[in-house]
């Protein structure tokens, strides 16, 4: 979908390194418990956005859809945990949620459109790093399960973006996701020496 609303946005800035798909794939249990904290999250900021903003009717529409639809993906993660008889567990964050999250500008209506784009910005990087997975998962099962999720990380990147481009000018939308994309890639410059989905 989002492939016809963004003809010309190049959105991330810097490939996922080979580096990282070594890391993923030799530490699979981790990034399978860091991936249902990454759906559950999802989960949260969707929901997050209804409660901060209950009155922007179409937004509220598109992220339920999404809200559920992370849900459900949190649950098959979880069903993997349970197959491998892997703990639900906390896991220490890497830098990468808190440093988009530091973008954000504190006052409205720039708060709204940055929590949006940095949202979606994440999305498209899990999009991108659910199909280094599918690709180079040693174990067909797990590699079919990520190839499965990929779309839908894709759509909810669109759902994103649309909701900007809905609610404020689009050479903004436009001019901002560039500013963000560009810091995006930067923190994944360096790999983190924990595995993690987004490392």
């Amino acid at each position: 979908m989002h492939s016809s609303v963004l003809p010309t946005i190049n959105t991330l800035k810097q490939p996922t390194s080979s580096a990282w798909v070594e890391q993923a794939i030799a530490n699979l249990d981790t990034i399978l418990l860091d991936h249902s904290h990454c759906e559950r999250k999802a989960a949260g900021v969707a929901l997050n956005f209804m409660f901060r903003y209950p009155s922007n009717t179409k937004m509220v529409r598109e992220l339920t859809a999404i809200a559920r639809e992370e849900l459900e993906h949190f649950e098959l993660v979880n069903q993997w945990l349970e197959r491998r008889h892997i703990p639900l567990a906390p896991l220490p964050p890497p830098p990468y949620g808190a440093g988009l999250k530091a973008q954000v500008r504190s006052s409205e209506p720039q708060k709204f459109l940055d929590s949006l784009l940095v949202t979606g910005l994440i999305e498209a990087r899990s999009h991108e790093r659910l199909g280094l997975l599918a690709t180079h998962c040693p174990e067909p099962d797990l590699a079919k399960f990520y190839r499965g999720l990929m779309a839908s990380e894709a759509r909810h990147f669109g759902t994103y973006w649309v909701l900007a481009d809905t609610y404020f000018n689009r050479n903004i939308v436009r001019q901002r996701l560039e500013e963000l994309a560009i810091v995006e890639s930067d923190l994944l410059a360096n790999l983190h020496p924990e595995p993690r989905i987004h490392s």
